[in-house]
């Protein structure tokens, strides 16, 4: 094929498939690996105290302040990371990170101490505080708006399957490797899984680019059709052709890219979105295991293999849901039938008044909603900022949205105390629906650009629609 009927073929809806395709493969297996390496980092602990606390006499609260500690670190650290990935580069700032929450991970083997529990988690939680809206924001560098949900929601099932992982490698680790050596199962299980993010860093920096421009298994004309559906994003946002002289030349501080973002009522809206649905989201999935077993779940391995069908389930419906988002270019309506899929989900858990089999069903169902429409948020939310600010904004949405993370388990378990089971599924439930109000809220309040037509670029079309 000419190159003249090469550019033909390219420009159609396939070749342009294809180019991303490319870029997919390229890109996101290695990213997953490196979420799945982060999650298991972030919430092995969880499993590591159940031989740390006959190890070093640690209690409960010891646990719980560890567990704060590392929110703390990670909100107050997501947006000065994200803007120092933003200057650097990605390649620069993960390989960074990852050297350092991979020895910081695997030096909690070490502890004897309350205070020194508290700061390794507090700093594995300012170093991974830059991982997940840094591999956000540099996925916006590589895919236009209407790419976006899809890439988000294969990006976002790591986190799914890692839990899927996590109970049967934590607890092989914890059973087989105890004693071995000079250290306990708990230790080994800290170091072997905080160490292969050292690895991974240094294959991020070798592997990966910063952007298309620098891609040499791309070709020049490939790197030029992803620029250009780049370009006609930030034109669409701007409500003027890209590449204009006084838009180029306008850089605001960090400070005022962040007073223009607090100021703005729909940013503002959706991180408030954000924290109602991580809120729900945490909260479900930490009862999870105790909910089952009041359903009827019987002995651990019944449980293990029970939790990990939501997940299952959730991690293939929410890239199919992405790929929908992005097929229809419609984003609100796809969020709000997750909020209703996950409020019906739990609604079905309650009138199954403790019987398993549609209580796991009406589970995975609110896994499904929850887990598909975290990414449909961010997708919404990278749509609406222009290159100048889609950096801070990713990162106060992200560490709003994880205080939610931090709140929901503790507020739950008061209302599953006054309330019980039904009582706390039912608050969740409120939280997923005011979660879709919200966001309806905060795209009918937000700014439109360009005109009447172009809205926010594609995503405001596809929103708004």
């Amino acid at each position: 094929m000419n190159q003249g009927a090469r550019i033909l073929h390219l420009r159609g809806a396939a070749g342009m498939d294809a180019i991303y395709r490319k870029i997919s493969w390229r890109l996101l297996p290695l990213l997953m690996l490196c979420y799945v390496v982060a999650y298991l980092d972030r919430v092995n602990v969880g499993y590591a105290k159940l031989q740390m606390g006959a190890s070093l006499d640690f209690s409960e609260q010891v646990y719980t302040f560890g567990a704060a500690a590392f929110f703390i670190g990670y909100c107050l650290c997501a947006l000065p990371a994200n803007l120092l990935l933003e200057k650097l580069g990605a390649r620069k700032t993960l390989l960074r990170l990852m050297l350092c929450w991979g020895a910081i991970a695997a030096a909690s083997a070490l502890v004897r101490e309350p205070a020194e529990f508290y700061a390794l988690r507090f700093l594995l939680g300012v170093l991974e505080a830059g991982f997940f809206p840094g591999v956000i924001l540099y996925l916006t560098y590589w895919y236009p708006v209407a790419r976006r949900a899809r890439v988000f929601a294969i990006f976002a099932s790591a986190a799914l399957l890692a839990g899927v992982a996590a109970g049967p490698l934590c607890a092989f680790t914890l059973k087989h490797l105890r004693n071995y050596g000079m250290l306990d199962g708990w230790q080994w299980m800290l170091v072997t899984q905080g160490l292969p993010a050292v690895l991974l860093g240094v294959i991020v920096w070798l592997y990966l680019d910063d952007k298309p421009d620098e891609a040499r298994w791309l070709s020049s004309f490939e790197q030029q059709m992803v620029e250009q559906d780049l370009e006609r994003d930030e034109a669409a946002l701007n409500g003027h052709a890209a590449g204009n002289a006084a838009a180029e030349h306008e850089e605001p501080s960090a400070l005022a890219t962040i007073w223009s973002l607090l100021r703005e009522p729909s940013i503002s809206l959706l991180a408030l979105s954000n924290l109602l649905l991580l809120g729900a989201s945490y909260a479900l999935v930490f009862w999870s295991p105790a909910l089952m077993q009041r359903w009827g779940a019987g002995s651990h391995t019944e449980l293990g293999l029970l939790t990990t069908l939501p997940n299952l389930v959730a991690a293939v419906g929410m890239i199919l849901i992405g790929y929908d988002s992005d097929r229809r270019r419609e984003r609100r309506g796809h969020f709000i039938a997750c909020m209703v899929l996950a409020a019906g989900g739990l609604g079905l858990a309650i009138a199954a008044d403790n019987g398993l089999a549609w209580s796991l069903a009406g589970l995975a169902l609110a896994t499904l909603g929850v887990a598909a429409g975290a990414p449909l948020l961010i997708a919404i939310l990278t749509g609406m900022l222009d290159r100048r600010r889609i950096a801070a904004g990713i990162a106060l949405v992200a560490s709003l949205g994880l205080v939610g993370g931090a709140l929901g388990p503790t507020l739950s378990e008061h209302v599953l105390h006054w309330g019980g089971s039904a009582g706390m599924l039912a608050a969740l439930i409120v939280l997923y629906i005011a979660a879709g109000a919200i966001l309806l809220w905060a795209l009918r309040v937000a700014p439109r650009r360009g005109g009447p037509d172009a809205g926010h670029g594609q995503t405001d079309k596809m929103a708004r629609s």
